[in-house]
């Protein structure tokens, strides 16, 4: 069973992740600073399949890539009511589905909770409550689930985005 990590609403990037620490894109080097300042013991005590719940606007701030790739490194889901955009593209760009519910969210911190993609709900074990989630576009959970935007159009093999590639459109 996995824990809830309740946040309110406006979450910003540098909430996330503290501006001062991005000097890296090490993965494993940024998640020592997942949320350092708002919630100093998440780096800690975070584990895989985790859910973080967010109201309004989460991700809000700054569009570097850094939020993202810390949250994919702590292996979380994230359920908000709404996302910054230009943090929910990175989401989907690193593989990280951002998952929405129109309905005020219930879920307190610390709270277990089981997290149903295939029927798209999170049930909240302690307090006995559903929420209901919002249907994902089938392109963004197949991005989401390569791996990336990179990885999905290297899978579909449309375009070469690889390094030594001049990102010509290939034919199929």
């Amino acid at each position: 069973m996995a824990r809830a990590w309740a946040f309110g609403d406006n979450v910003s990037t540098d909430h996330i992740i503290p501006g001062r620490y991005n000097i890296t894109t090490d993965p494993k080097e940024l998640r020592k600073y997942a949320f350092k300042y708002a919630r100093p013991e998440f780096a800690e005590q975070v584990r895989a399949g985790d859910v973080i719940t967010g109201g309004k606007n989460f991700g809000c701030g700054s569009s570097r890539e850094h939020a993202a790739i810390v949250l994919r490194e702590c292996g979380v889901y994230i359920v908000a009511n709404s996302y910054g955009w230009i943090f929910r593209r990175n989401c989907i760009n690193l593989g990280v589905l951002p998952l929405e519910t129109a309905d005020k969210m219930l879920v307190r911190d610390g709270d277990l909770v089981e997290l149903d993609l295939m029927n798209l709900t999170l049930k909240d074990v302690t307090l006995g409550c559903v929420q209901n989630l919002s249907a994902v576009p089938r392109f963004v959970v197949d991005i989401c689930s390569s791996g990336g935007l990179v990885e999905y159009l290297n899978k579909v093999k449309t375009y070469d985005i690889s390094p030594s590639s001049t990102g010509q459109r290939r034919s199929a």
